[in-house]
C-alpha cells in the first residue's frame, strides 16, 4: 500500500512569496496614505467652516465680530515690568469669545474675565484641548507647552496648542502686525476682519465694515510649525500672534516651518515668521473666508493677491484663487 505524503514550502517559494506580499504591501501603503489624508484634510476643513459660522454666530448675537486681542496701553511690551500682569495684555481673544457657538459654553463658564490667563483661576481653560481648534493632520496638538515670548514664557504658564489663527490683515513692510501694542504706522485699509482693538483706533469690526466683499477675504486659516513649537499656535493665548497672523509678500512665511523661514531671511527678520502660514498637508491649507465659505490655498499661492484678500476695506481688486 503506497503512502501519500504531504510536500509543504521549499524555503525559496516562501521567499518569492514574501516578496509578493512586501510588494502588494508598498504599492498600496501610499494609496491608503494618500486616502486617510484626503480624510484629515476634510475634516479640518470642517473646523474651519465650523469656526467661521461660529463667528457669524457670535456676530449676530454681538453686533459685531469679536477682538482678536483686546489691549488698553498702546506701545509698551507685556512682561517687561510686571511678568505676567502686564495691563497692556487684556483678558481674553476671539477664540475663547466664541467657545459657546461651538458646543463648548460649559468650558467657556469655566473661564473667569477677574483673571488674566496665567492665573491659576484660568488654568483649566488654557490647559484644555478643543477638539474644532485642531486639524487632525497637526502634530504635538494634545502636548502642553510653555509659548516662546510674553507673558506665559516669563512665569512658566503652560498653554494647549491649536491649529488656527485669525486673519489679522495684511503687513506692507514685514514688521507692522494688527495683533499687539506694539504696533506703529499701521495703515487702517489693510487692517483685516479679527484683530487687536483697545489702542491705536482699531475697533471690533462689522460685516457692513467689508467693503471688499465677503466671498473675498479672507478670516481664518491655518497655521502651525514643523519646528520651534513654543512659537506655534496656542488657542487661549491672548499675547500677539499666537491666534493671529497676518499675510506678508513673502514666500517663506507660507512654509510651516518656524527656524527654516527664520534661516532663509527677509524684511522684518523673525518678525513675518512669528505670523506664518501653513498647514500640515502636503500642498497647502484651509482658509476661511467671510461669508462662511471654505477654500484651500496652495502653498504656491501669490502672496500679493493673498496679502489683498487679508483686507476688509482695501479697495484691491481680487478674488480667490
Amino acid at each position: 500500500m503506497r503512502q501519500s505524503s504531504c510536500r509543504g514550502f521549499t524555503l525559496v517559494e516562501l521567499l518569492v512569496v514574501i516578496a509578493v506580499i512586501g510588494m502588494l504591501v508598498s504599492l498600496l501603503l501610499p494609496a491608503v496614505q494618500a486616502a486617510r489624508e484626503a480624510a484629515r484634510r476634510m475634516q479640518c476643513s470642517n473646523h474651519v467652516k465650523q469656526i467661521g459660522l461660529a463667528l457669524h454666530n457670535y456676530h449676530l448675537t454681538c453686533g459685531a465680530f469679536p477682538a482678536g486681542n483686546v489691549n488698553d496701553v498702546a506701545g509698551f511690551c507685556p512682561g517687561m515690568e510686571e511678568p505676567g500682569l502686564s495691563t497692556s495684555t487684556q483678558y481674553g481673544n476671539w477664540l475663547i469669545a466664541i467657545l459657546p457657538y461651538l458646543e463648548q459654553a460649559p468650558l467657556f463658564d469655566r473661564y473667569d474675565l477677574r483673571f488674566r490667563n496665567e492665573q491659576p483661576a484660568n488654568r483649566a481653560v488654557r490647559e484644555t484641548t478643543v477638539p474644532a481648534y485642531v486639524c487632525p493632520s497637526d502634530w504635538g496638538v494634545n502636548e502642553l507647552l510653555v509659548p516662546a515670548t510674553g507673558p506665559a514664557s516669563v512665569v512658566g504658564a503652560d498653554y494647549m496648542p491649536g491649529s488656527y489663527r485669525a486673519v489679522s490683515g495684511r503687513s506692507d513692510d514685514g514688521d507692522n502686525y494688527l495683533d499687539s501694542e506694539m504696533m506703529f504706522s499701521y495703515q487702517k485699509n489693510s487692517r483685516g476682519a479679527i484683530h487687536m482693538v483697545g489702542v491705536w483706533g482699531f475697533h471690533h469690526e462689522k460685516v457692513d465694515y467689508i467693503r471688499d466683499g465677503t466671498s473675498n477675504t479672507l478670516m481664518v486659516g491655518e497655521s502651525t510649525t514643523r519646528t520651534n513649537p513654543r512659537y506655534r499656535t496656542f488657542w487661549a493665548y491672548p499675547y500677539a500672534y499666537y491666534a493671529l497672523s497676518g499675510v506678508t509678500n513673502q514666500s517663506r512665511t507660507m512654509l510651516g516651518d518656524f527656524d527654516r523661514c527664520v534661516e532663509l531671511g527677509g524684511p522684518g527678520g523673525d518678525t513675518p515668521c512669528k505670523r506664518g502660514w501653513g498647514g500640515t498637508h502636503p500642498t497647502g491649507l484651509n482658509f476661511a473666508l467671510c461669508d462662511g465659505s471654505v477654500r484651500f490655498v496652495t502653498n504656491t499661492v501669490d502672496l500679493l493677491l493673498l496679502g489683498n484678500l487679508a483686507t476688509i476695506a482695501g479697495g484691491e481688486v481680487a478674488s480667490v484663487p
